[in-house]
C-alpha cells in the first residue's frame, strides 16, 4: 500500500495492519498513528524509533520479552506469530536435527538467565549458523550493551515488517 493509503487509516486498522511490526507490541503502533501524515515510509521508521528509545530501559526491556526465543517452545507448538514463523523458517530454525535443537534450548535459557528477555536477532538477516554464533558470543556482553544491541535488531526487524505492509518511496513514484 502506499504511503496515502496508510495516512488515510483509521486508528483501529492502523493498530490491526501495524501492530506486529514489533513483535506484539500494538502499543507502538498506536503511538505512532498520531504522528500522521507520514511522509514516506523512512518517517513511519523514524517515528518508531524515536518511540522506542523514548522508553526507560524496562521499557525497552518489555519489548524484548515480547520477543519469542529462536527455534524455541513457540516455534515446537505451533504458537508464533505469522511474521515470526516467516523469519525463523527462512533463517533454518524449522529444520534444526535434535543435537541442534538441544543448543539452542541450552543458549536461549542461558540468555534469558544472564539479561533477562530472550537473544533477538533479525533472523531474515541470518542463517542458522550466524545465529547460533552471534548468540554465543553476544552472551559476553553486559548487560546495558546488550540491551541496546537487542533493540537494534528490533529495528531491523521492523524495518522489514514495514516493508511488506508500505510500499518503498521508488514504487510509489513509478
Amino acid at each position: 500500500m502506499d504511503i496515502n493509503v496508510v495516512n488515510a487509516l483509521p486508528y483501529e486498522e492502523f493498530v490491526k495492519l501495524f501492530g506486529n511490526v514489533v513483535e506484539k507490541c500494538p502499543l507502538i503502533s498506536a503511538a505512532v498513528w498520531s504522528c500522521r501524515p507520514f511522509k514516506d515510509l523512512a518517517n513511519i521508521e523514524v517515528h518508531i524509533a524515536e518511540f522506542i528509545h523514548s522508553l526507560p530501559d524496562s521499557g525497552k526491556e518489555g519489548i524484548l520479552r515480547c520477543h519469542p526465543d529462536l527455534a524455541g517452545r513457540d516455534l515446537q507448538s505451533g504458537t508464533l506469530t505469522q511474521e515470526s514463523q516467516e523469519e525463523q523458517s527462512q533463517a533454518g530454525m524449522t529444520t534444526l536435527d535434535s543435537a541442534e535443537i538441544l543448543k539452542m534450548y541450552r543458549l536461549n535459557a542461558e540468555y534469558k538467565d544472564r539479561f533477562g528477555f530472550p537473544f533477538v536477532i533479525c533472523a531474515r538477516l541470518n542463517n542458522k549458523a550466524d545465529i547460533v554464533r552471534q548468540l554465543s558470543e553476544r552472551l559476553k556482553n553486559d548487560r546495558a550493551a546488550e540491551r541496546e544491541r537487542a533493540i537494534e535488531e528490533v529495528k531491523k526487524i521492523c524495518s522489514l515488517r514495514l516493508r511488506n505492509i508500505v510500499l518503498p518511496d521508488i514504487q510509489t513514484k513509478l
